[in-house]
């Protein structure tokens, strides 16, 4: 165990003998970053610029939420989840509205909880409604028709 360190040494000298290190990307550049002064956040800056991590003030962030919410909302089967998501949002405008402003004002209201699931049970139920539509359309069109079938809106039968 105490040789470990020269096993590991005589590993990568065979390793550049045989010429495995010869076509690594970023051969012959300096390493990025390593003559600069050392910042303690280099790894979180790496990472929003890795993700495209848009770090926004809280008051565009909440706008920009609000704008989305009913679409969010739309994909919650359980009106308790939907209430859930409304009390949270709302209990983080308000919040919001406490603290120091940091950016543009905020200008995002709370959500009338109730008229919002009201708004979210009409869609949910058009939605249902459409999709319904759809399934007995399709199904009618799959049904190949007999010959002895009338069809819909011929007096004759043919």
């Amino acid at each position: 165990m105490a040789q470990q360190h020269l096993w590991v040494d005589e590993q990568v000298r065979r390793a550049m003998e045989r010429g495995e290190f010869d076509d690594l990307p970023g051969a012959g550049k300096p390493i990025e970053g390593l003559g600069g002064d050392h910042d303690p956040d280099w790894w979180l800056k790496k990472l929003v610029e890795r993700e495209n991590i848009a770090v926004l003030p809280m008051s565009v962030q909440l706008r920009k939420e609000d704008a989305d919410l009913d679409d969010r909302l739309d994909k919650i089967a359980f009106e308790a989840e939907v209430r859930r998501v409304l009390v949270d949002f709302n209990q983080r405008v308000v919040a919001a509205r406490y603290r120091a402003p940091e950016g543009p004002p905020l200008v995002t209201m709370p959500r009338d909880v109730d008229a919002t699931v009201a708004a979210w049970a009409g869609r949910r139920a058009e939605r249902r409604a459409a999709a319904r539509a759809r399934a007995e359309q399709a199904a009618s069109e799959a049904r190949p028709r007999r010959w002895w079938q009338r069809r819909p809106g011929s007096r004759d039968g043919s």
